[in-house]
């Protein structure tokens, strides 16, 4: 059986890794967060030859202090949560896990130290910031409204798709093989890169008629990339009581479950107790 003492420092840590409602978690996030991105500059400097060949040595031991630091992180929060598994297999845990290893790689596999790219995947770890500010609710809204809009969009996507394979292949009848457009592939690119606004110009219409369908085209883009922010707009203006309730950084210590509303003593997904600050 956990004795009290035992049981006393893993809430503690579990308080400071996992949750921001107290200073101290506050301060680890802040400090996680300039981390990451300290790892994030020394990756792109490494890469100057000039800047790599006089601050090589120091980029590599900064490396390792940073990499030391993510893997205690990982060990702490696999040992102050009941269920080690709820975090390991969850998305963050898999991140930490395969941005911290490439350095340990090198010791056994030559050519690894490319993979230290890797770590650029960290900076995933900027969101997390944001629960300590007063926009989480803001931001779990935003998630809630991108998952709601998903059948939406594929829908959309769908017939733009659809779209670019009728108005490709009529270029391709219109245009024709001495005009550039050898093949209806070929032409299909052409229509996404033209309904898409980006319009590189290695292929352009030559008749009159090729030129009218390019127009239709483009005016049809500006239309079509406002459709997927109408949808998501639409999802968040909806207003449902879920919606509106107030979320906090509370995080199960037994199941590592988050999201739960202010004010709640236990947890949503398994009655845990909840620590509250």
């Amino acid at each position: 059986m956990t004795s009290p003492s035992t049981y006393t420092w893993k809430t503690r840590l579990h308080e400071i890794i996992y949750e921001a409602d107290t200073p101290a978690g506050k301060a680890f996030d802040v400090i996680l967060l300039i981390l990451i991105f300290l790892s994030i500059i020394m990756v792109m400097l490494e890469s100057v030859t000039a800047i790599s060949a006089q601050y090589g040595d120091y980029f590599y031991i900064g490396e390792w202090i940073i990499t030391i630091f993510f893997s205690i992180e990982y060990i702490l929060r696999c040992i102050t949560i009941k269920k080690p598994t709820a975090y390991i297999f969850s998305f963050y845990g898999f991140i930490d896990l395969i941005s911290t290893i490439p350095l340990y790689l090198s010791f056994f596999f030559v050519g690894t130290h490319a993979l230290l790219t890797i770590r650029a995947l960290r900076l995933l770890r900027v969101f997390r910031i944001l629960k300590v500010t007063r926009y989480i609710g803001e931001g779990n809204r935003l998630a809630k409204a991108l998952k709601d809009s998903r059948p939406k969009i594929l829908v959309f996507l769908f017939a733009v798709l659809i779209l670019s394979v009728i108005a490709g292949t009529l270029m391709y009848l219109v245009e024709g093989p001495e005009n550039g457009f050898k093949n209806i592939p070929l032409s299909i690119y052409w229509c996404i890169v033209t309904l898409t606004t980006v319009g590189f110009g290695d292929i352009a219409p030559v008749t009159p008629l090729g030129q009218f369908i390019a127009m239709v085209i483009m005016i049809l883009g500006y239309g079509i990339i406002a459709v997927p922010t109408g949808i998501v707009s639409a999802e968040m203006t909806k207003g449902t009581a879920e919606n509106n309730l107030a979320l906090n950084t509370q995080s199960c210590q037994n199941c590592g479950s988050n999201k739960h509303q202010d004010g709640a003593k236990y947890c949503h997904k398994c009655g845990h107790t909840l620590h509250h600050a």
